[in-house]
């Protein structure tokens, strides 16, 4: 029952976000900070994962073709789908929600607590809309960015690791990065990161805006909202899966 009640608050939440939105240049506004909080304050963090996890995929992946008569260009095709496929989309996903939803659960949170949200339902503006609607509009935006420079950087690590490492040459893995590309993927994981964006932007929300006590509160709401952030995505992706391939 706690699941269910809990599912029925979040959806009147989001339904909070649009019943009356604020004024077209107060969104414009918010839009432009959240972009510059949750997007470009991520992209070091993305792209060093990145740069190592696309390292450590074609080493493995050299590791592991121990037959001679499987073709090296195979390590360069096997990185790239499991960046476009899943890595850049989910798992960095995963890395935002739990750097991005714990600091909009604290923001929020600390919001609440400190009564600056009732202060705003007082002068009559929607709180939830005006809070939480640009995250949300910044997040759509910039993880399908992130998404895409993801790939990019994680396909140069596997390169830079597979030459120096001996394992491929420049010709094979280039070779392997071309054969049989099928430009839907990218589609599918596009989708999936707005899906994703959603997820790790409106429940942490939802977390801090309903926090009640003190500061322990909020330190509790945000390990909830990254834990709940991490199991919806997870989640999502298996539906979204199921249904887009």
């Amino acid at each position: 029952m706690k699941f269910l009640e809990t599912t029925g608050n979040y959806i009147l939440f989001m339904r909070r976000i649009f019943a009356k939105p604020e004024k077209a240049r107060v969104y414009f506004r918010g839009v432009t900070d959240e972009l510059e909080k949750l997007g470009l304050n991520s992209i070091v963090l993305v792209m060093i994962i990145s740069f190592f996890i696309g390292a450590v995929l074609t080493l493995q992946t050299a590791y592991n073709m121990s037959n001679p008569m499987l073709p090296r260009y195979l390590i360069g095709y096997l990185t790239r789908e499991t960046l476009l496929l899943e890595f850049s989309s989910t798992i960095v996903s995963l890395i935002l929600a739990g750097k991005i939803g714990s600091n909009i659960a604290s923001e929020i949170g600390t919001m609440r607590i400190t009564e600056q949200i009732e202060a705003l339902e007082a002068m009559g503006i929607n709180s939830v809309s005006y809070l939480v609607g640009p995250k949300i509009a910044a997040a759509l935006v910039i993880n399908p960015v992130l998404y895409v420079f993801s790939v990019f950087v994680g396909i140069i690590g596997g390169f830079l690791a597979g030459v120096s490492a001996g394992i491929v040459n420049y010709d094979d893995y280039l070779n392997g990065l071309r054969l049989d590309f099928n430009p839907y993927y990218v589609t599918y994981s596009i989708v999936k990161t707005l899906f994703f964006a959603l997820i790790f932007t409106s429940i942490p929300a939802f977390y801090g805006y309903n926090v009640r006590g003190g500061a322990l509160e909020v330190g509790k709401a945000s390990t909830r909202a990254v834990v709940d952030s991490s199991i919806t995505i997870l989640v999502a992706n298996l539906v979204l899966t199921r249904i887009l391939l």
